[in-house]
């Protein structure tokens, strides 16, 4: 059944209100109005409302803020509490822990004059701003597919609204809007779902490397004033992780922001080889360990999320551009991994597409080409360069460990300014790396003891994650058997555990176990997308407006 679908045209749509989408329609308005002349810009969100689907560590570098507005503090942003303080642990224990003399944490950690910041609430900040320059933003609309015609791409369809779970149109059903553009941006996020489409139809990831994930969780918590150290940041590897082997890297972290909150989370890299492990309860046991308990006890834990995370860094970096569009931010993977950072360099991109895209306008283009001139500024930016000096950061973990390959890491940093004559490859997908469930040792984890550690429902709660109950189900199968048939008997279907929101469970009715999706749960990490053995689920944006509700994530 065909349906009418109202379009509307601009010059440039953008996927997604982050940091990367937000910056490249700020960038165009200020060339445009530069050149004296008007650009269309339209940013669509499916939060529902900008800041809603962010969520980050976060430590900023103020770099490419920067460059966007000189005068940040002038107009406000919320960067208010400068770092204070790096802390470095290695985990031995669940008990012990050793802290690293600040002469050998490597470069790419320190945090002289970067700043603790709610992302969500930088992004609220940057939609303001782009909003007064004549943006038009729509939170609450999430991109369906991209428009592709004769093998450019047009614009997006943004998905229909009042459908029922069979796909049948209820009484309140609106037909989605096409958007069309003379450029299309891509700012999804990690794991886009048009982005991965994009990248699969264009080849754009041909002569890359496999991107590589980690799943963070985060927690925020209020704590006593007596034990706030506003502008403290704590970093870790180890417990309960690995610490010289491969079999489970990450990393923690602990930021003291403000209003007396603490930000707290763990990194797993979902490159993992043990099926029984739940990053969610690696985390919540994480918490007990000392050096993190000093901080947290007696405190009140307020808000929760997890978002899958593209840490493979230079050497997964795909084409950027094809006609009528390109990839920015997380869809693109300019995360720094080495530095722990991704939001400045998802500024940076954005920027660059937004000079690409408005000199070829603004000199009377026409648009539906493929924009050259974004990866030629990108090769000739500071980004490029950032990102090739962390290029090894990742696979020298991967093949060595952290010890070892943090040892590597310090010596390519400080005494080769990140310039190893050579380059370390990791060429294993992240969904390829788990032994069978038989061959690899159960982990028993402790009960949530309701202080510091908690249950995924209670957790999933505090994120205020809400999808419409009867629509369509948002996490689609390629083939319904296999989880029972095939992961359940070889890797004890781990999606039970690697769901940090308790979407995937394996009921067994009596007549058998049955493989069950709890859609309505699901906080938009994308990890069973990433990390499922059979590459078999498929995540897809559900209606708009649905999902978690970052307060200030």
């Amino acid at each position: 059944m065909s349906v009418e679908r109202d379009v509307m045209e601009y010059d440039v749509v953008v996927v997604g209100a982050g940091p990367s989408g937000l910056s490249t329609a700020c960038r165009l308005k200020q060339l445009a109005e530069a050149a004296g002349k008007e650009l269309s810009v339209c940013v669509v969100e499916k939060g529902s409302e900008v800041g809603a689907h962010i969520l980050s560590g976060a430590v900023f570098e103020p770099r490419a803020l920067n460059e966007l507005f000189p005068d940040w503090k002038e107009r406000g942003a919320p960067l208010n509490v400068p770092v204070s303080g790096d802390d470095i642990y290695f985990f031995r224990s669940e008990t012990a822990a050793f802290k690293m003399p600040h002469l050998f944490v490597p470069k790419t950690m320190h945090n002289d004059g970067n700043y603790i910041i709610s992302l969500a609430n930088l992004c609220r900040w940057l939609g303001q701003q782009a909003e007064g320059m004549g943006v038009e933003i729509y939170p609450g609309f999430a991109a369906q597919t991209a428009i592709i015609e004769d093998g450019v791409v047009k614009g997006i369809t943004v998905g229909d609204m009042g459908v029922n779970r069979e796909g049948e149109h209820k009484p309140d059903f609106t037909p989605g809007m096409e958007l069309r553009a003379k450029y299309t941006v891509f700012a999804e996020g990690c794991r886009g779902h048009i982005g991965k489409q994009l990248i699969a139809q264009y080849a754009l990831a041909q002569d890359a490397d496999p991107q590589h994930y980690a799943i963070g969780i985060k927690e925020i918590w209020t704590v006593p004033e007596s034990q706030h150290k506003p502008g403290l940041v704590v970093h870790g590897a180890g417990w309960p992780l690995d610490l010289t082997g491969t079999s489970a890297l990450g990393g923690s972290f602990l930021y003291h922001f403000e209003n007396n909150q603490v930000l707290v989370g763990l990194i797993v890299d979902l490159s993992y080889t043990n099926p029984h492990l739940s990053p969610f309860d690696e985390f919540q046991r994480f918490k007990h360990h000392p050096v993190i308990k000093q901080y947290l006890d007696g405190g009140t834990r307020t808000s929760y999320g997890a978002r899958a995370i593209c840490k493979g860094g230079f050497n997964s970096l795909p084409k950027s551009v094809f006609p009528g569009g390109m990839l920015v931010g997380c869809d693109l993977g300019t995360m720094n991994f080495a530095k722990i950072k991704g939001n400045h360099t998802a500024m940076k991109s954005g920027m660059l597409a937004a000079e690409a895209i408005a000199e070829a306008l603004l000199a009377g283009g026409e648009g539906g080409d493929t924009l050259d001139s974004y990866p030629a500024k990108f090769k000739a930016s500071w980004l490029h360069d950032e990102l090739y000096r962390s290029r090894n950061f990742g696979p020298l973990l991967h093949k060595f460990g952290a010890l070892v390959g943090g040892a590597l890491n310090y010596i390519e940093q400080n005494w080769f300014g990140g310039k190893f004559p050579f380059t370390v490859h990791d060429l294993k997908p992240d969904h390829a790396t788990l032994k069978l469930a038989s061959a690899s040792p159960k982990i028993t984890y402790p009960k949530p003891d309701g202080k510091l550690s908690f249950d995924k429902l209670s957790s999933v709660f505090l994120s205020s994650t809400n999808h419409e109950e009867d629509q369509p189900v948002h996490l689609t199968l390629k083939d319904a058997d296999i989880p029972i048939a095939k992961n359940l008997p070889m890797y004890d279907e781990p999606a039970q555990r690697y769901c940090p929101a308790g979407v995937y469970e394996v009921v067994d009715e009596g007549s058998g176990p049955r493989f069950q999706i709890n859609a309505q749960n699901c906080v938009h990490c994308k990890t069973c997308d990433i990390k499922d053995p059979a590459q078999n689920i498929n995540w897809v944006a559900p209606e708009g407006g649905g999902g978690p509700n970052y307060a200030n994530m």
